[in-house]
């Protein structure tokens, strides 16, 4: 399977825009991009459904998991487990870009926002 760029549209998620590759998939996980613009943050929420990896491509941005603040930068990685409560935000003047995986694959109405 392959899913081109230009075949994605962008969500708009207060702030974060979010391309989502597998949205017409029915798999096991789900992979999206997701450009931070600056002085945005994705509020704090806990997934019922998936483990969540983000990898970052470009910049710097702060993660709150479980009340622990984190700073990920350009080629950092981490994962937030099923459960655990996390937000992001970006503090720079600049878009950062992440790559996030759920495994199991997202469902909107899974996830608890605060």
């Amino acid at each position: 399977m392959v899913i081109r760029k230009k075949e994605i549209t962008a969500i708009d998620f207060g702030g974060l825009e979010i391309f989502d590759y597998t949205a017409k998939c029915n798999d096991k996980s789900s992979f999206a991009v997701i450009r931070v613009k600056p002085n945005v943050n994705h509020q704090l929420s806990r997934s019922k459904r998936s483990d969540k990896y983000y990898y970052v491509i470009n910049g710097n941005i702060e993660f709150l998991i479980n009340n622990e603040i984190i700073t990920l930068n350009e080629g950092d990685f981490c994962i937030i487990k099923k459960g655990d409560k996390f937000l992001y935000k970006n503090n720079s003047n600049e878009i950062v870009t992440l790559v996030l995986v759920h495994t199991p694959s997202f469902i909107l109405e899974e996830e608890v926002y605060e």
